[in-house]
């Protein structure tokens, strides 16, 4: 039966125990009882929440001196984060945190505005107000007695920030109880914000979290610290400790929780559709001062605004020197087994690096200035090589995808990857001795031959990238060279080009790749030509693609007999890298969330032609028409979703190609035509045509079987003159739209769902942004 609301003797038992932790809260208060309650007494459980807030505020208001005051905040704290989900699951509860509570225990029948506020904001200003309080969650500066505690609603908080680094030069104490009463206080901020799990994904983009709306506004006069001790303290964190081996089985750590859960804070608070925004401080171009008291331009999330505007080099060196240190963590190879922590909460990390890139185009650049650019490639690469073959980690391989898509759209990217690659991470990949760009292209060879098959919507990606990097790329290895012609013999087969809609696209982008690097790099890739001119019947069976119907037929039968995806055979794969590991498949049983659909690589990107003085300038839709010959504006312009979503108009496509009774879409002669007659192999038929007659005369004269020698010859030669004048160099660059915006929300969601498993806070509630499957 409902409880008053007065009686204090029946609510404090809820939190004035002695102390627990949120463990056994947990295990105290099981769902089916929190379900229960919720429906057969509604009044009690809305009674509890509201007591468990009040005792919040009140313990920000008193400055939590005593030691039970904070065990009553951590209790509230903890039974607060155990009953939100079950608060947000069910849709008639879900306004409940927004409504006011009138009259209820507040004493006294005049309600003034104060009193008025929805309980959600008075629980995120309590919480924030006890982020930093003095001797509970931040060092006191005040070495005094109780009575002249100092007053939280006088201390300012910039003061307080947890950590040094941007915008704070202070590194104080560590002291772990504080960083153990953030933990909490921040998973509760956590659960608050995770009412977005309980909405179907929508691609409306109007769709603002309301905790996490009021949270960074104007209200939350903690904005600036919190946003920047948050960051701060990812950024600092150095998991090796001290340099000791095994030193993290000695000494619990307890910074790593406070730094997974500031992660996870921080990356939800930056959830923002940057493309429905044209504010000028999104893309860094205004200046003034870093946080001026005038209202700022720009979105009204302050923690994407602060992002957005932090500028100098130092911050920029800190915050890149932290991200790669973090990155490159699972990568540290001692000789002692175990004897370094290895931190978990890597996809957090590089949903943080996307934001500070998409957000901050300052950032962007500095990051490309140097070659600190590549202490972030090598990670991801790895993680990709390592995560290729487990369908778990199928969000894993998109978000260093599509980092890679964002950091290729500019020039620099491509030229910092002709630094040798020397560090030796083993990675299950053949060894070969080259630049970083031989790496990332044996990477994406084996992602493409040896990944999972839910892959096969990135290959589009993977290739732009290659793409968009090939004009200057000034030496590739042997081994490089070889795989980017195996997957151009993996493409063209006719089953494959036959097979589906899109397929031809990839010969398309390989195709680029050859004529960018044989236009504007000849003079370095004798490696390439090579192995171009040896596999020369490869271009001049796309030159001579049979279009009849017969052929085409005959074409798709040979797919019914060999279903491999791409032939594994013939790509030559030399022995891999000593002490690595082959890519594992997920073990039965892995926990994965579902994600929504990536837009097709032509709503991804928006083509850029870059001009003799190194400049781009954006090519508009109608201008890609107007390419020069050489440039098929069928590969760019029609960029088909794999998901099967047509892009171009239905129309089209029907006339092109029959749909037969089964809703099978089918290739016919005219479809094959539309896109054979733009394939661009002028420039390659040229070159063979100059160097192959010259190569074999070489052969016969020297009676050679030597490459070393022809290789020599081809370094010395020139097709100066002699080629196509050379076509405008086009890069497509990641463009920010609303499909990639939910897409980073259902990823990022279903990251914290599966790695909040101690206490698991959302486990078995009704989360509606995805599905959580079994392998």
């Amino acid at each position: 039966q409902p409880v008053e609301a007065t009686d204090d003797a029946f609510w404090d038992q809820f939190w004035a125990d002695t102390a627990t932790s949120v463990q056994d809260v947990f295990a105290l208060v099981p769902a089916a009882e929190i379900r229960a309650v919720r429906e057969e007494s509604p009044s009690n459980l809305a009674t509890l929440c509201y007591k468990a807030v009040e005792k919040l505020v009140q313990g920000a208001e008193s400055g939590c001196h005593t030691e039970k005051e904070r065990q009553i905040v951590l209790n509230c704290c903890r039974l607060l984060t155990r009953i939100l989900p079950y608060i947000f699951e069910d849709p008639d509860w879900r306004g409940f945190f927004w409504s006011t509570v009138p009259g209820a225990g507040r004493g006294g029948g005049d309600e003034d505005d104060e009193n008025a506020r929805p309980l959600a904001e008075s629980l995120l200003l309590a919480v924030t107000d006890l982020l930093f309080c003095p001797d509970f969650t931040v060092q006191s500066h005040r070495r005094s007695t109780v009575d002249t505690a100092e007053d939280i609603h006088s201390i300012d908080s910039c003061e307080y920030i947890w950590e040094a680094g941007v915008g704070f030069a202070h590194s104080p104490q560590p002291n772990y109880i504080h960083d153990l009463n953030r933990t909490e206080l921040l998973k509760l901020l956590l659960t608050c914000f995770s009412e977005a799990m309980y909405l179907p994904p929508s691609s409306d983009s109007s769709n603002t979290n309301p905790w996490v709306q009021f949270f960074c506004s104007t209200e939350n006069r903690h904005a600036l610290p919190l946003f920047t001790s948050l960051l701060n303290v990812v950024c600092a964190y150095d998991p090796v400790g001290y340099g000791i081996p095994y030193n993290h089985l000695l000494f619990s750590d307890y910074r790593e929780p406070l730094v997974e859960e500031a992660a996870q804070v921080l990356i939800v608070t930056l959830d923002y559709d940057s493309s429905t925004s044209s504010s000028p401080t999104v893309d860094g171009t205004t200046t003034g001062t870093a946080m001026d008291d005038v209202d700022p331009p720009g979105p009204d999330n302050l923690f994407v605004n602060y992002l957005s505007r932090i500028h100098r080099e130092e911050d920029f060196q800190f915050i890149l020197k932290g991200v790669a240190r973090l990155l490159s963590n699972p990568l540290v190879q001692t000789y002692l087994p175990n004897s370094a922590k290895k931190i978990q909460f890597h996809q957090e990390l590089l949903v943080l690096f996307w934001k500070l890139c998409d957000f901050n185009k300052k950032f962007l650049f500095f990051v490309l200035k140097s070659s600190d650019v590549l202490d972030i490639l090598v990670p991801i690469l790895y993680f990709l090589n390592d995560a290729r073959a487990d369908q778990s980690r199928v969000g894993l391989m998109h978000i260093g995808v599509f980092i890679l898509l964002l950091l290729s759209g500019e020039r620099n990217f491509g030229v910092r990857l002709n630094k040798p690659y020397s560090v030796r991470v083993p990675m299950d990949i053949p060894v070969f001795t080259g630049t970083h760009a031989d790496l990332l292209i044996i990477v994406f060879h084996k992602i493409i031959t040896s990944g999972h098959q839910r892959l096969q919507p990135l290959f589009d990606c993977l290739l732009t990238i290659v793409v968009n990097v090939s004009p200057y790329l000034k030496s590739l290895s042997m081994v490089a060279a070889n795989k980017l012609l195996h997957l151009l013999e993996a493409f063209s087969t006719t089953w494959f080009l036959f097979s589906a809609v899109q397929n031809h696209h990839l010969v398309f982008f390989l195709l680029e790749v050859f004529n960018n690097i044989i236009q504007y790099q000849f003079d370095g890739n004798s490696n390439l030509v090579y192995a171009v001119i040896r596999k020369r019947n490869v271009f001049h069976q796309l030159a001579n693609l049979p279009t009849d119907s017969q052929a085409i037929q005959k074409g798709l039968q040979r797919k019914k007999k060999s279903p491999e995806p791409i032939s594994r055979t013939n790509s030559q794969d030399g022995v891999s890298m000593e002490g690595s590991r082959p890519a594992a498949p997920a073990e039965p049983g892995t926990l994965k969330t579902s994600l929504v659909a990536t837009p097709g690589i032509d709503k991804l990107t928006e083509k850029s032609q870059v001009s003799e003085d190194g400049t781009m300038r954006s090519l508009e839709p109608e201008a890609s028409q107007l390419s020069p010959e050489g440039n098929p504006p069928a590969a760019l312009s029609d960029g088909e979703p794999w998901s099967g979503e047509a892009s171009h108009s239905r129309r089209d496509r029907r006339r092109l190609s029959s749909t037969s009774s089964s809703g099978q879409w089918t290739p016919t002669p005219d479809w094959v035509m539309s896109w054979k007659s733009k394939l661009p192999l002028q420039t390659i038929m040229r070159l063979l045509q100059v160097l192959v007659p010259q190569v074999e005369k070489i052969c016969i004269d020297k009676g050679l079987t030597d490459e070393s020698e022809i290789l020599k010859f081809l370094q010395h030669g020139t097709l100066v003159g002699l080629l196509p004048v050379p076509h405008p160099i086009l890069i497509r660059k990641y463009q920010a739209n609303s499909g990639t915006a939910m897409w980073f929300r259902t990823y990022m969601w279903g990251v914290i769902y599966l790695r909040n498993v101690d206490p698991p806070i959302w486990y078995d509630t009704d989360v509606k942004l995805f599905e959580i499957q079994r392998v």
